[in-house]
């Protein structure tokens, strides 16, 4: 059991993680920007470090200044919740360099999964069946509007930032006039949130289920799935109830 760890995260997801480090007797060190030198993350650790200005891609999103506060801090791991830095394969690996324990996916794990245009492309190989659409890395504005002009128009259509997940970076396109303003929206956003504004492009499913199966793993070999899970409600591509098992019955 490790004596202190540092959350690499902010809002509620921090405060669920620093909740729970506390039950377990282990020190809980929070990191925040300047704007959030109050916030209530900050005041539930143990001791919190301010790791740059307002915004992430200065803050939350700067590896170097997280290693660094975990250093300082005397943490022996990090724990980086989700969105972020927590699907990036460079800070993983930058955690060990650093001989801190990074709370989670070994980084081959996430540049296979943590990327939904390498995710997908990786199902494609594994002979899984994917909606139709455009992925390959560093696909332009134009490439996406070829594609989406092609066999007559590919509308309706959903734009997505490849670097993370959250709903982030994700704009449906009804038509060809509402392309261009989504992919500027979509790139934006995913610029802001991931450091990263990737995009893949594939066509919409209408009355689509959000099913999920949670897979959890140690270093030791173990490994338990926990189900299935129902994530259909959302708003604003956010999930809102989770439920386990999935009402539609999923086999």
């Amino acid at each position: 059991m490790f004596s202190c760890v540092l959350v690499a995260n902010r809002g509620e997801i921090a405060v669920r993680i620093i909740r729970t480090l506390r039950r377990l007797g282990v020190r809980a060190v929070g990191v925040c920007s300047e704007a959030d030198a109050e916030a209530p993350h900050v005041r539930l650790a143990d001791a919190a470090l301010t790791i740059g200005p307002a915004p992430a891609s200065e803050s939350y999103l700067r590896a170097e200044a997280i290693v660094e506060a975990a250093h300082r801090s005397g943490a022996e791991a990090v724990h980086p919740g989700y969105g972020f830095l927590a699907e990036r394969a460079d800070f993983a690996r930058a955690c060990a360099a650093a001989g801190l324990v990074f709370v989670g996916p070994p980084p081959e794990a996430t540049e296979c999964l943590g990327n939904k245009v390498a995710a997908k492309l990786l199902a494609a190989e594994a002979g899984v069946p994917t909606v139709p659409g455009i992925e390959r890395p560093g696909l332009s504005d134009e490439e996406i509007r070829t594609w989406a002009g092609e066999e007559g128009g590919r509308f309706p259509l959903m734009v997505k930032a490849a670097a993370g997940g959250g709903g982030r970076g994700m704009r449906f396109v009804r038509s060809w006039d509402e392309l261009p303003n989504a992919l500027a929206a979509a790139r934006r956003e995913a610029l802001a949130g991931f450091g990263d504004d990737s995009l893949l492009a594939e066509r919409y499913v209408d009355r689509a289920r959000h099913i999920e199966v949670q897979v959890l793993a140690d270093s030791h070999g173990g490994a338990v799935h926990l189900g299935e899970r129902e994530c259909s409600l959302q708003r604003r591509h956010q999930k809102l109830v989770e439920e386990c098992p999935s009402p539609a019955g999923v086999r």
